[in-house]
């Protein structure tokens, strides 16, 4: 999933404000350099309207303005410290600033908040999302290869968005557990009457919070999850920290030719196959499972992924 592109919030200037929305106006029929213009004079007049710099920023690369966009982005982190629009992600697209930072959780929720009420029908149907499917018959053949039952008495879903692994995976849990930032995608978790406890909060600190009050699971699974994030390894460190004796951690991502981490121009962030081992081992996992796959497409192309399957 990618950005659901420009959040409006109000310069608090009417004339600025109404400047934006026929800058947008003009974008939506494809005149950009109309809508640029505009734009230049929006933050002009107000030079901290965030959504506006966003804005010219984009508008600047549709017209292949490279250093114009880096420039508009540039004003937008500055006027958005927390980064609410992904100004940081895009300069990062471009080639400036940071290779691959870390996504705020301001803008990751506004992002999964706003996209709730379609998650499920635009992954099945439009991104033919089946990475729940394939987890979940990853995680059997690793456990059948050993002999182990698919069965477990405590399991936790990492990044449960609505529900989606949640569903694959209830059958072979006694208690179900789901975490994610996104209220909106919790609440439509909810709904499905799946989870035995859903929690809305940050993996890093709810990880923190269990390992501080002795949880212990037996499968922590993570689908399509980590593709938000920039520092796998510290993650998963934090995974075994709560996983049982014997326990399985099955997740998957997508990947690149290279060995480390890459921000993609779909804004997701991708891991070579050399880093993903070292950060499972670097955890105390021993690798059961890690093969290619692709869990959804991209206009219409198969998007390369790995699923991997590692156990305490």
């Amino acid at each position: 999933m990618t950005d659901t592109g420009p959040l409006f919030v109000s310069s608090g200037d009417l004339i600025a404000d109404r400047r934006y929305n026929a800058a947008m106006e003009f974008a939506s029929r494809g005149d950009f350099s109309a809508a640029a213009d505009l734009l230049a004079q929006t933050v002009s007049a107000v030079p901290d309207f965030a959504a506006a710099w966003f804005a010219l920023g984009a508008t600047r690369d549709r017209l292949g303005d490279w250093q114009g966009a880096v420039a508009a982005f540039t004003e937008a982190s500055r006027a958005d410290p927390n980064d609410y629009q992904g100004a940081r992600l895009q300069l990062a697209r471009l080639g400036a600033g940071d290779a691959a930072p870390a996504m705020t959780e301001f803008y990751l929720r506004r992002l999964f908040d706003q996209y709730a009420e379609r998650y499920d029908a635009a992954l099945t149907e439009q991104l033919h999302y089946r990475g729940p499917a394939i987890l979940c018959e990853a995680v059997k053949s690793a456990l059948h290869g050993f002999g182990r039952p698919m069965r477990f008495e405590t399991l936790l879903d990492l990044g449960c968005g609505t529900g989606l692994a949640g569903a694959e995976f209830r059958p072979f849990a006694a208690h179900l557990v789901g975490v994610d930032l996104s209220s909106a995608m919790v609440a439509r978790a909810r709904a499905k009457e799946l989870y035995d406890l859903l929690v809305v909060g940050n993996l890093s600190t709810f990880l923190a919070d269990e390992i501080a009050g002795g949880a212990k699971y037996d499968l922590v699974i993570a689908a399509d999850v980590f593709v938000y994030v920039n520092d796998l390894a510290a993650i998963i460190a934090a995974v075994g920290g709560v996983i049982a004796t014997r326990g399985v951690l099955a997740f998957t991502v997508e990947t690149h030719s290279g060995a480390g981490v890459e921000l993609l121009p779909t804004l997701r962030f991708a891991y070579g196959e050399a880093y993903l081992r070292n950060a499972v081992a670097g955890a105390g996992f021993k690798l059961l499972r890690l093969e290619k796959s692709a869990v959804r497409t991209e206009k219409g192309v198969p998007v390369r992924g790995l699923v991997v399957v590692a156990s305490a």
